[in-house]
């Protein structure tokens, strides 16, 4: 699994879709973020961006509220791009044929694809830290600039932002890399991740409402709990980021991420144990 895990990390390193994808998460990030709100804030409009104040609007550019900000973005947008990498990880495999000499020739199935779902998970752990550090450097910038105290967040709020993070994108990961072993393909794996992140989800919450109790069951879907998670950050008034949620109580979104993230590992697993190779 270790030999497995160095080749992959690798193989990564050198391709290019992985800093593509990188590059479009730091752009994104910054822009929504950031770059928009201090746009807003600037323009001297009172009612700068979906009825913000000024100062509501330069409370969430401070270095206080990196945490918040930045786990916010992994619901938004984030989450997606993590569910691509996903996929490419193990779909590409199939497609180049990868996977069928590694199992043929190289260690066993298990331990080849375990080396594969660390390599990816260390990425996403990489991604997490080096955008918090970004994002705590911009916002003491603009706080330096607007004259503003630089308030850091505690150590304590700022684990539970990178913890929140890591969980939320580690989720995305995961259900990535299933799609791609069901697929047996990146183009049909991306596809089918981002119809169910971007429309399923947010119909089968539409219908939910409209059963009453019977749709319970949509406030446990894997963008809830992920976006329920994001919303236990959220101390700023004013803010209303797409798919930050308060559905769950911060435990239970925990548990719901931690048992989505683990079914979704074990079934990868098994299926690429007992499936003919391609």
């Amino acid at each position: 699994m270790i030999a497995s895990f160095n080749a992959e990390l690798l193989r990564l390193r050198r391709w290019p879709t992985l800093w593509a994808l990188i590059g479009v998460w730091f752009a994104l990030n910054l822009t929504f973020m950031y770059l928009l709100n201090y746009v807003g804030y600037t323009g001297g409009d009172s009612n700068a961006t979906e009825g913000q104040t000024r100062e509501e609007l330069l409370a969430q550019l401070m270095p206080a509220a990196v945490p918040e900000e930045f786990t916010s973005g992994t619901v938004v947008f984030g989450g997606a791009l993590m569910l691509i990498l996903g996929g490419l990880a193990t779909g590409s495999g199939y497609g180049w044929g990868t996977w069928k000499t590694v199992f043929t020739q190289g260690p066993a199935r298990i331990p080849a694809l375990a080396g594969t779902v660390l390599a990816v998970l260390t990425i996403v752990v990489g991604v997490v830290l080096c955008t918090f550090a970004v994002d705590l450097s911009i916002a003491t910038l603009i706080a330096a600039v607007e004259s503003q105290p630089v308030d850091l967040p505690s150590p304590t709020r700022s684990l539970a932002g990178i913890g929140s993070a890591t969980a939320i994108l580690g989720m995305w990961t995961m259900l990535g890399i299933l799609i791609g072993i069901i697929a047996r393909g990146p183009a049909l794996a991306v596809g089918l991740g981002l119809v169910w992140l971007l429309v399923l989800e947010n119909v089968l919450r539409f219908f939910g409402d409209m059963l009453g109790r019977a749709g319970t069951a949509t406030d446990y879907l894997p963008g809830t709990a992920a976006g329920s998670l994001a919303g236990a950050l959220r101390t700023l008034t004013g803010e209303t980021t797409p798919g930050v949620l308060t559905t769950l109580t911060p435990w239970t979104a925990i548990t719901t991420l931690a048992v989505y993230t683990t079914t979704f590992t074990t079934a990868a697993l098994y299926l690429t144990h007992r499936r003919d190779l391609p």
